[in-house]
């Protein structure tokens, strides 16, 4: 006679358990109002995040998204076109109501959608062991640990003047057409990392293969993870791709490596929550954003930084660099101010500069990074400090130069600036294909405060 342990039974009755069909919550489309749904039958089984699927006249599936209530209807807006939308279309709640992404080490070299789906041609992304939550709370204040050695970026003019750490947060600030793309490009090719996860939210797609192919290159995207939502994709998608990007980076930080984000670009990712919170019924505040706005910036950023520190002293880190288009060169527009708040220094990429020819157009007077004290020695601090020194006094000075009005050796310090201040700008110029190394940055504005 057989004879059953409690094990053997706990293990027969879970698999039972998991034989029974899941269930399934369906509803009917109320009403369409621009980018929202109205749905009708699913109120008090539902949550703000859940995922739906509504099913289209021509039997197209199209998810969707729960961003709210109203009454006894719930709100939803969709990831793809509302074509074939009606009223007494079918809504069912999605399998897994918070979507996530199974994220897999061999996704690096890949191109993909902010849902996980391939853009590349090469296949189905293969999964992880498990499904990772899009929108988590960042790690613990007290737990995480501390930022790292300096990073070298390979570029000179943030390798000397905006010194970044591993674990540091910067935000690229510029209007358009000044160089910004470019610069990121030079980024992911040049800073010395083990993982980049690049995410383009609300890109142009006529740029999207000109990046992957011309800027980043084979070599580039072979240690990359690249998710893409273009200009012309939903809100609700440009909005999932910052974070799906964000979860991408968690992943390879928890296993200890150093990850390299670039988001392109954070004020995109605003304006995206800006259509999902008016379209909502959410009142406008600062130059039309809502309130929502502002509050999930920061639970977005903070994502990003070091990770917990492990017992054994080291932790993963994500060294993220947020581009930030300024509208009308105001770097004092809400959502340049907000994130000039959040993150640990910025970088100013100038108009005026690149009229002049010099690229990257970085403004070194007006960039500043937060952490550099901590990985600066006492010679680059003092040297730091007079080449700043230098270039203010040559600013201030050059309307009076051009005009003839200064006559040399009426001031030896501006005669020193008008000497030395051309040798830095040559040393801030650099090609988009020129690689600089840490060391090499600083021995060439050493070389060029010497009048070498």
């Amino acid at each position: 006679m057989r004879r059953f342990t409690l094990a053997t039974r706990a293990t027969a009755c879970y698999a039972a358990l998991r034989r029974i069909p899941r269930l399934r919550l369906a509803g009917r489309v109320a009403g369409i109002s621009g980018l929202v749904v109205d749905i009708d039958g699913l109120g008090g089984h539902v949550s703000v995040g859940d995922r739906l699927l509504l099913e289209a006249r021509d039997g197209r599936g199209v998810q969707a998204e729960i961003v709210g209530f109203r009454a006894d209807l719930v709100q939803a807006m969709p990831f793809d076109s509302l074509d074939g939308l009606g009223p007494g279309s079918s809504a069912v709640q999605a399998s897994e109501p918070g979507g996530g992404l199974a994220v897999a080490d061999a996704w690096l070299g890949r191109v993909l959608d902010p849902l996980g789906r391939p853009l590349d041609g090469r296949g189905a992304l293969p999964p992880g062991a498990a499904a990772r939550p899009l929108r988590v709370a960042a790690p613990e204040a007290t737990a995480r640990a501390r930022l790292g050695p300096r990073l070298d970026l390979g570029v000179r003019a943030l390798n000397c003047f905006a010194t970044c750490r591993m674990g540091q947060r910067l935000g690229l600030f510029s209007g358009s057409g000044i160089g910004k793309s470019t610069l990121l490009s030079m980024l992911a090719r040049h800073t010395q990392c083990d993982v980049a996860v690049l995410a383009l939210v609300g890109e142009r797609g006529r740029e999207v293969r000109e990046f992957l192919e011309d800027d980043l290159g084979a070599d580039g995207l072979a240690r990359s993870v690249v998710v893409v939502a273009t200009s012309d994709a939903p809100p609700l998608l440009r909005r999932q791709a910052a974070y799906a990007a964000m979860t991408v980076a968690e992943h390879f930080r928890d296993q200890g490596r150093s990850v390299l984000l670039l988001m392109d670009s954070v004020t995109r990712f605003c304006l995206a929550l800006r259509e999902i919170g008016l379209s909502a019924g959410e009142p406008p505040a600062t130059r039309g954003y809502p309130p929502s706005v502002f509050a999930e910036l920061p639970r977005l950023l903070e994502r990003a930084g070091p990770g917990l520190q492990l017992p054994d002293g080291t932790a993963g880190q994500i060294t993220a660099l947020f581009t930030v288009l300024v509208e009308g060169d105001d770097h004092n527009e809400p959502v340049a101010d907000a994130v000039r708040g959040i993150l640990d220094g910025h970088v100013i990429l100038d108009r005026r500069i690149a009229e002049r020819g010099r690229y990257p157009a970085v403004d070194v007077l007006r960039s500043l990074s937060r952490a550099a004290s901590g990985c600066l020695d006492a010679e680059e601090t003092a040297m730091l400090r007079r080449a700043r020194g230098i270039l203010a006094l040559h600013e201030d000075m050059a309307d009076m130069l051009r005009l003839g009005a200064y006559r040399a050796g009426t001031d030896p310090a501006v005669d020193e600036a008008v000497v030395l201040a051309p040798r830095i700008e040559q040393v801030l110029g650099q090609g988009k294909s020129e690689r600089s190394l840490m060391a090499e940055s600083f021995a060439l504005l050493r070389s060029a405060l010497a009048g070498d």
